[in-house]
């Protein structure tokens, strides 16, 4: 299991919790294709910078392997996340539609302060 802590506003975090997702699968009991492995951390990767670029509040990372990877990340802010079309010269709004393409599947869960967004890989569709 993965968890990390994220400060606000530190964006060097994403690289941290990036090479810890790649410790984890690496260990994994049936071991993580290269595919799968780029796939998590960039989806990771997206899902952290909007938390610490939409939440203003810090984030909590935490990935579980089973037969499954699943990839939570959890932040304090209630606006829940939108899918949205990205503009040919726009530099935001590509991250939760790359998690829809990528991701077997994908969701946002309420808390009392906050939510999580999260994806799971490996195994097809949950």
């Amino acid at each position: 299991m993965l968890e990390h802590k994220v400060r606000p506003a530190d964006l060097r975090a994403v690289g941290e919790v990036r090479r810890e997702l790649r410790q984890l699968l690496s260990r994994w009991r049936e071991p993580a294709g290269e595919d799968l492995t780029e796939i998590a951390t960039l989806l990771t990767s997206e899902l952290v910078t909007n938390a610490l670029v939409h939440a203003k509040g810090g984030a909590l990372v935490r990935a579980t392997v089973t037969d499954r990877l699943r990839v939570e990340v959890r932040d304090f802010a209630a606006r829940r996340p939108e899918p949205r079309a990205a503009t040919a010269d726009g530099t935001s709004g590509r991250g939760l539609m790359l998690v829809c393409s990528l991701a077997d599947a994908w969701g946002v869960r309420s808390h009392a302060v906050g939510k999580s967004v999260w994806f799971e890989l490996g195994g097809g569709p949950a």
